[in-house]
């Protein structure tokens, strides 16, 4: 071969080299990146789990379609899904690497209020649109323009707990257990306390007792309980350690009744409580058991995808993450400006009035928190979590 040849092969390869590279990047950026702040490992996996999940089955819908459309045009999805640990500072870490290292448009997570709350000042200093799908403590939210979420606020849960278990089980007196490291069970904890007093008298919470995240013994702090004779028990935990405190409480002999919050709502509660967990009541976003419309198609789809029927994190996860693609689709077009489409992204969501989720219909008041009902569930016999009662504001 001479070398004139050899250079005009070399040239050609250089320049079909340099389309691939150019036209790969201009595909790239033609991406919509959405991450994910999700607990995959640490004490609840499930929730993380779930999350994934859901947004994997809508991520798959939707570039099965060839993209969401936006301004006339089809752009594909791009997920990123990130394991913040079940800790805080990961949680901010996790921020930070979607922020900054991804290139992220907005960001679904974190959960628990554990990790929403210092991520939630992360992103909202870094001019970044989050959306919670679990977390109820307020502070995730408060005086955060770019902070939102899909579920309501411990401050409406706490009344619906209050007025369910003192309706259901005739109650005067109530008992309070609760994880001291956790934001959401504090809080929770602290406003049901203040509601019930209120209600039924300075001395009718009869032990407010709390214990550590990392803990597997209850047995000093139900002992007090028990001794108490409360009316029931209120226990705003994770699951995780619900199954434990559940188990440990009847094997001390208790035998009256429980009432939980949202944190319970998870698939893996009756698979480390079982039997224990039969027959008692908690507070959550929805309820899959009976379920109609558009919420039973996503339970019954998710259900034949992943063999289990999802909780009230996949529920949520998939409103939020709908909840971000509606606000991409309202501002009308995507620009890849990454800094200029977040702005887009957060003026959309701030400028939502109302939106029909699965887990219900739910306006937002101005610290993009919505207004939407309650549920209260009691798991049946066969483990399932039937509907009980519906609370709206």
């Amino acid at each position: 071969m001479s070398k004139m040849i050899l250079r005009t092969v070399m040239a050609v390869m250089v320049m079909s080299l340099a389309f691939v590279m150019l036209t790969g990047c201009s595909k790239e950026e033609e991406k919509i990146k959405i991450g994910f702040n999700i607990p995959l490992t640490g004490d609840i996996p499930k929730v993380g789990e779930a999350s994934r999940n859901a947004a994997e089955m809508l991520k798959e819908d939707i570039n099965s379609q060839g993209g969401l459309e936006v301004g006339g045009k089809k752009i594909p999805l791009e997920f990123y899904y990130e394991d913040n640990e079940s800790k805080a500072e990961s949680a901010v870490n996790v921020a930070l690497k979607l922020i900054e290292q991804n290139g992220v448009v907005a960001i679904i997570g974190p959960n628990s209020s554990k990790q929403a709350v210092p991520a939630g000042g992360t992103c909202n200093d870094n001019r970044t649109p989050m959306v919670s799908p679990w977390s109820t403590n307020p502070d995730t939210t408060k005086n955060r323009p770019w902070v939102f979420r899909a579920a309501f606020l411990d401050p409406f849960q706490g009344p619906v707990a209050v007025n369910f278990a003192a309706k259901q089980f005739n109650a005067k007196t109530a008992a309070v257990l609760f994880d001291i490291s956790n934001d959401y069970s504090k809080g929770l904890a602290e406003i049901f306390k203040d509601i019930w007093e209120k209600k039924n008298g300075a001395d009718s919470v009869v032990a407010f007792v709390s214990h550590g995240t990392k803990d597997q013994d209850f047995s000093a702090q139900l002992t007090k309980i028990i001794n108490s004779k409360p009316d029931f028990i209120f226990v705003p935990d994770n699951y995780n350690q619900v199954a434990l405190i559940i188990k440990q409480a009847h094997d001390l002999g208790w035998t009256g009744p429980f009432m939980g919050s949202d944190a319970w709502g998870s698939s893996e509660l009756m698979t480390l409580c079982g039997k224990d967990c039969i027959g008692q009541f908690f507070s959550t976003h929805y309820a899959a058991a009976g379920a109609k419309g558009a919420t039973k198609e996503f339970i019954d789809r998710y259900s034949a995808k992943f063999g289990e029927t999802p909780d009230d994190v996949a529920a949520l996860t998939w409103d939020a993450t709908r909840l971000v693609l509606q606000a991409i689709q309202d501002a009308g077009s995507f620009n890849s400006d990454v800094k200029a489409e977040r702005k887009a992204i957060r003026d959309a969501l701030s400028s939502v009035k109302e939106f029909a989720g699965i887990t219900g219909s739910m306006k937002f008041d101005e610290q993009g928190d919505p207004i939407k009902c309650a549920v209260v569930v009691r798991i049946d016999e066969n483990g399932q979590f039937v509907f009980a009662e519906s609370v709206c504001p």
